[in-house]
């Protein structure tokens, strides 16, 4: 993140790890009812309401930043009563900004890499729910991110807010 970017927005920075998912989202779960994943099912939905998901990863990268939890402040994005799939009851989505640095690598980049957080609205969502110190990214493909390795994450404080436990 430049300076100038920490000047304009109010961002935290949190520790996390990178830990398994159930996998739904990316399709890696081989659940039959989501063939490729619920990110690809789901991105024409977004699409259609002005989000272009184009560009990244079609799955999620989970992030635990565990002590902490985070709260909900204002999304950037929100979408109700999203009908992405035929068979299923409509879902609301919320996406907030972020960046990520992949502090795990050796040597450690210095590269921050915007995203998504991915909020799958608790009350409207089915199955596969994340607890509080749970964070799905949505990403560009990355090289080298893989399951326990360290992150830096950045998010913007008027969107999210990260507290202590």
């Amino acid at each position: 993140m430049t300076r100038k970017q920490r000047e304009t927005a109010r961002w935290e920075q949190v520790s996390g790890i990178v830990i398994p998912g159930h996998g739904v989202a990316s399709g890696q779960g081989g659940d039959p009812r989501f063939p490729g994943g619920t990110i690809r099912l789901q991105r024409p939905a977004f699409a259609q309401r002005g989000l272009d998901l184009d560009g990244f990863f079609p799955g999620t990268v989970n992030i635990s930043i565990r002590p902490y939890h985070y709260r909900v402040r204002r999304a950037r994005h929100t979408f109700t009563n999203v009908k992405w799939k035929p068979d299923a009851p409509p879902e609301d989505f919320s996406f907030f900004d972020c960046r990520l640095m992949l502090t795990g690598l050796t040597p450690a980049p210095e590269d921050w890499h915007r995203g998504l957080i991915y909020y799958p609205h608790p009350e409207t969502k089915p199955e596969h729910f994340q607890d509080e110190a749970t964070l799905e990214l949505l990403l560009p493909p990355l090289a080298g991110i893989a399951y326990g390795l360290a992150v830096e994450l950045a998010v913007d404080l008027s969107q999210l807010a990260i507290e202590a436990p």
